[in-house]
């Protein structure tokens, strides 16, 4: 911990992981809430593994056609764009099965990254990464970026929070205020999509729903208002991100698989001290 706070002041890429991780956490706590108000983690993780194959286009259009301009960043958020409005109109509007067309996303997203990523020319380690984390490969371009979808993630859910709060807690009460329901889904889960794009470069595709859904369920065993849980669960994936840097620097242990034990092994304590307590009443 001593190592990664005096190495935090001196090397830039040490400061670009931090402020990544703040800025991601953010938006996390925001959306993690609405995620799990309205119990659409399926979707969010089927959106996760789309990201992939849009990383994989444009690595391979980046190599193989010489779009320098096509960062990888800019084809996971056109993949994970396309794929929640493909879901919300399956949702809302198609006969089929929503889990089995959710599934199929889900395997063809990571397929198509798959294949990309293998007909990509050279050795493809900095894309793979994405499935588990790069942080600490921040560039400050990757950083502004990541600070323009915050803001417009931030910005979006401001203004239409009381919108969402109606559509994530009773929909048909939201149809009845002359909500337009459908518009606001579709936004959310756009917005969602938008998120895990954001936290991919923290922890990976793999494990991006964890750290999504997580503080998000601590902080709902502990709070009674929306917004109060938005705070939280911003403030805790903030601290998980963080101490996941900090743990994970000194040992070289890979930092979002360190970030999500911490918050999974918080979460625990959390559920499980609130039930020993309800249990001793």
């Amino acid at each position: 911990m001593e190592t990664f706070l005096t190495d935090c002041l001196r090397y830039p890429f040490l400061q670009y992981a931090l402020l990544t991780g703040i800025c991601a956490s953010v938006s996390c706590g925001i959306i993690g809430s609405y995620v799990v108000t309205k119990r659409i983690t399926y979707i969010a993780g089927s959106l996760a593994h789309c990201v992939l194959g849009g990383l994989g286009a444009a690595r391979y259009c980046q190599v193989s056609y010489g779009w320098e301009w096509f960062h990888p960043f800019y084809g996971a958020i056109a993949a994970s764009l396309i794929s929640a409005v493909i879901i919300g109109m399956v949702s809302m509007k198609a006969r089929q099965r929503e889990d089995t067309v959710i599934g199929a996303l889900w395997a063809i997203g990571m397929a198509v990254g798959i294949l990309f990523i293998y007909k990509t020319p050279g050795y493809n380690e900095d894309l793979m990464s994405y499935l588990f984390g790069s942080i600490l490969m921040v560039s400050p371009r990757d950083l502004w970026m990541i600070v323009c979808l915050d803001v417009l993630v931030v910005g979006t859910c401001m203004v239409c929070y009381n919108q969402f709060l109606a559509l994530c807690f009773d929909e048909e009460f939201a149809r009845l205020r002359g909500i337009n329901v459908e518009v606001y889904y579709l936004l959310l889960l756009c917005l969602t999509a938008i998120t895990v794009v954001l936290l991919v470069s923290v922890v990976g595709i793999v494990m991006v729903i964890a750290l999504l859904t997580l503080p998000a369920a601590i902080a709902g065993e502990l709070t009674t208002k929306l917004w109060h849980m938005m705070v939280l669960s911003a403030t805790l994936t903030a601290l998980f991100t963080a101490s996941g840097l900090a743990l994970s620097y000194g040992p070289d242990l890979p930092a979002g698989a360190t970030t999500i034990v911490i918050a999974g092994g918080t979460y625990l304590l959390v559920v499980g001290g609130l039930r020993l307590r309800r249990l001793r009443r």
